[in-house]
């Protein structure tokens, strides 16, 4: 009965924004549900390859036939009149958890087959929308169980708190960021070049406005998932504090990762690897790869996987480069730990200054990768990068100018001083306090240290809790006072501002 009301719940859910949907994504449903119950009892290689080509021929015509068309219109100047094709939401989300269905029951590893609970696990609205990108062995499981879906106290205070955090990140952190983001890409757009100090400025906003913004999610999913009894699994660990691109990846959008691993990239890596085994090649040791097997198991598998993930996060040049440049990012990133390997060094360096160049340095590179995942276009990100690089000149604003340090700049070098287009003094005291938040406090999950949020996950405690016991949630009447004041704050500005901005849409 619960699980029965949840989906029909979801589905008005879904259906809130466009109902036209709900055909679509209904009859999505049943067709994976009763191909997967055939491939089930009848396993076939061919079967299954024409299932996943049934569901990726939506997603590709909704999300990608714009894209396509306008770039053959522009190859050949066919002149053509292209329409927008309104995107359903979550269409990604629904088609990889539905292909790992059917490649799950293919292989024989689908233990629970019930229609609703089936229905439950593909439309259960704290995840749809924005993820996580959940499995079906995770989910059905916990549907099978009529006991999860009793109101418990514990579940309740907690999913209240994890949403209430989210959504103070959310509204209170990412949106106001967005705000200073979006008129400097704009005027990137436009042709217009932005100074050094407003291009850095723009591209570490972003940096963190995606950052709040995603975790933001994460939180409110989970916690809402905790308000029915039903733990989500993990989708964000801090990775911002990752040392390297390797780390980052197992911190960010963690079940997308988890996917492209399981279904893309170890398929490809086995392949290979029996393709070597079949013709007489050993695999090597760790640490011994040739240039050429590193190439094949390690460079090609990534670099094609990484390419994939790009284009799924949205349909544009812009996401493709995201994407490679992520894959080389991995690709330099292995290479240089077998290296690490082949010479006998240690892996992980834990002396403070190796680990925060490490942390630095991965950071940097991410932010330059996020530059093409927020731009409209190639050509505006390039924009952007170009003033990170000092190409449109140094522009200090008036307010900097004041201050001793820069002060001392100017006269040193004889930078001119102008109004500040976009960031002013108090705009770059957000993004620098915000980063200082980012690496020294622990996250949500290390806050909730001592209950059950994610699932099967037990996060790690950050250094700061054991000299602040007061940085860790307990079920106590002082938390309860400041997360009911907060979140009186986070609605006030919700209903005073304009609509928030929802990034995950192209998805």
């Amino acid at each position: 009965m619960a699980a029965g009301w949840l989906t029909l719940a979801s589905l008005v859910f879904y259906g809130w924004w466009n109902p036209y949907c709900v055909p679509m994504l209904g009859a999505s449903i049943i067709a994976n549900y009763l191909l997967g119950g055939y491939l089930q009892r009848n396993p076939s290689r061919t079967v299954l390859i024409l299932g996943i080509i049934a569901n990726l021929v939506p997603l590709i015509y909704f999300k990608y036939t714009v894209f396509l068309l306008t770039n053959i219109d522009a190859t050949f100047g066919l002149d053509w009149e292209i329409h927008e094709i309104v995107l359903p939401l979550a269409i990604s989300f629904f088609t990889f958890q539905q292909i790992a269905y059917l490649s799950d029951s293919h292989d024989g590893a689908v233990v629970e087959n019930d229609f609703l609970n089936y229905c439950l696990f593909i439309t259960f609205f704290p995840h749809l929308i924005a993820g996580p990108i959940t499995h079906h062995r995770e989910m059905l499981e916990q549907f099978a169980n009529p006991e999860n879906f009793r109101p418990r106290f514990d579940n309740i205070s907690i999913g209240l708190t994890l949403f209430g955090l989210g959504l103070a990140k959310k509204v209170l952190l990412a949106d106001p960021l967005g705000a200073e983001v979006s008129p400097a890409f704009a005027a990137a757009s436009a042709g217009e070049g932005l100074a050094l100090l407003d291009a850095w400025g723009t591209a570490l906003a972003y940096a963190l406005q995606i950052y709040f913004d995603f975790s933001g999610y994460t939180d409110m999913a989970i916690g809402l998932g905790l308000l029915f009894g039903i733990s989500l699994p993990p989708n964000f660990d801090s990775p911002f504090k990752a040392r390297n691109v390797i780390e980052f990846w197992s911190r960010w959008h963690m079940t997308l990762t988890r996917f492209l691993t399981a279904y893309i990239y170890n398929p490809i890596v086995l392949r290979a690897t029996r393709a070597r085994a079949e013709a007489g090649k050993p695999l090597p040791r760790r640490g011994r790869m040739t240039p050429g097997t590193f190439l094949v198991l390690v460079a090609y598998p990534t670099l094609l996987t990484m390419f994939i993930s790009g284009v799924w996060h949205g349909a544009g040049w812009q996401f493709v480069v995201f994407g490679v440049l992520h894959g080389i990012y991995l690709v330099v990133a292995h290479g240089w730990r077998a290296f690490k390997v082949s010479r006998g060094w240690t892996l992980d360096d834990k002396r403070p200054l190796p680990r925060a160049a490490a942390v630095l340095l991965t950071f940097l590179c991410v932010v330059v990768a996020l530059v093409f995942f927020r731009a409209p276009d190639v050509p505006t990100a390039l924009t952007v990068l170009g003033g990170m690089v000092g190409l449109n000149g140094v522009v200090v604003p008036a307010t900097f100018a004041e201050l001793p340090l820069f002060s001392a700049l100017v006269d040193r070098y004889g930078l001119e001083v102008g109004a500040g287009q976009f960031f002013q003094i108090l705009d770059w005291a957000m993004i620098i306090g915000l980063l200082a938040f980012v690496w020294i406090m622990p996250n949500t999950q290390q806050f909730m240290l001592h209950v059950r949020t994610a699932l099967g996950w037990r996060a790690r405690p950050a250094w700061l809790q054991a000299a602040l016991p007061a940085m860790t949630w307990r079920p106590a009447p002082l938390y309860g006072i400041a997360l009911g004041v907060l979140c009186f704050f986070v609605l006030m500005r919700t209903f005073s501002s304009a609509p928030t901005e929802f990034l995950y849409f192209q998805f």
